[in-house]
C-alpha cells in the first residue's frame, strides 16, 4: 500500500506532466495514460503466454486447437489494433495542439541564453521580464521561442509540451493555464555546464491582475 501511495505521489508536483493545469498539458497526460493502459494490456498478454509456455507437458488445451487465435488473433491483430488506436489518437491530439490564429490569442517572445530567459510582450515592445513569464489565465498564449546562443528548450510541464529554442529560428508553442497561479518552467536540453539551473517561472494572472500588469502596476 505504501509503495502505491509513493508511486502516485510522483504524479504531482511543479514539474509533473501528469498533474496538468491547462488544456495542452491535459491532452498530453491523457495520451500518456492511454499508452500506459494499452501497453500494460500487451505486457499482460505476453506474460500470460510466457506462463503458458512453462506448463507441464500434457496439461491444459493443445496449442494446435487454437493456433489461429494465438498467433493471428492475439499475436498480430490485438497489438496492431492497440497501436493503430494510439496512433490515431496521437495524431488527433497533435492536430489540436497546433497553434492557430484567433481573436483571444496573444503572443509573447521568449529568448533563451546562458542561463536566463527574456520575455517580451507584444502589447509594448519596450517591456520585458527576466526569468518570469506573465500570462493571463484562461486565455491561449503563443510563445515565440528562440535563443541567442546554443540550443535550449522551453518546457512548462503542467501547461504544455516541450519545444526547442534554436539559434536563428523561431518556434511557436501555445500554452494556457486553467487558473491563476505560479507554474515552474525548465530548459530540459543539455546545453553545457549550468543547464540544470536554467529555470523560470510562469505566473498566470486573473483578469484584473493581468490588466494591472499591462499597465505597469506590477
Amino acid at each position: 500500500m505504501s509503495i502505491t501511495l509513493e508511486t502516485l505521489s510522483g504524479c504531482t508536483g511543479d514539474l509533473s506532466t501528469l498533474d496538468p493545469a491547462g488544456p495542452a498539458a491535459r491532452s498530453i497526460a491523457t495520451l500518456w495514460w492511454g499508452m500506459l493502459i494499452a501497453f500494460g494490456a500487451i505486457f499482460a498478454l505476453v506474460m500470460m503466454l510466457l506462463a503458458l509456455a512453462f506448463r507441464p507437458a500434457g496439461t491444459g488445451p493443445t496449442w494446435a486447437a487454437g493456433e489461429k487465435l494465438w498467433i493471428i488473433g492475439l499475436g498480430l491483430v490485438f497489438p496492431a489494433l492497440i497501436l493503430l488506436c494510439l496512433l490515431a489518437y496521437g495524431l488527433w491530439i497533435g492536430e489540436r495542439l497546433v497553434p492557430r490564429s484567433g481573436a483571444e490569442v496573444m503572443r509573447i517572445e521568449a529568448e533563451a541564453r546562458k542561463w536566463s530567459w527574456r520575455f517580451s510582450y507584444d502589447h509594448d515592445a519596450r517591456r520585458s521580464t527576466e526569468n518570469v513569464l506573465h500570462i493571463p489565465a484562461g486565455r491561449p498564449v503563443d510563445i515565440a521561442i528562440t535563443t541567442a546562443d546554443v540550443i535550449h528548450s522551453f518546457w512548462v510541464p503542467r501547461l504544455a509540451g516541450k519545444l526547442d529554442a534554436i539559434p536563428g529560428h523561431v518556434n511557436v508553442l501555445r500554452i494556457e493555464a486553467d487558473a491563476p497561479g505560479t507554474y515552474a518552467g525548465v530548459s530540459a536540453e543539455f546545453s553545457g555546464r549550468g543547464y540544470d539551473n536554467h529555470r523560470f517561472s510562469v505566473i498566470a494572472h486573473e483578469a484584473e491582475d493581468w490588466q494591472r500588469f499591462l499597465e505597469g502596476e506590477q
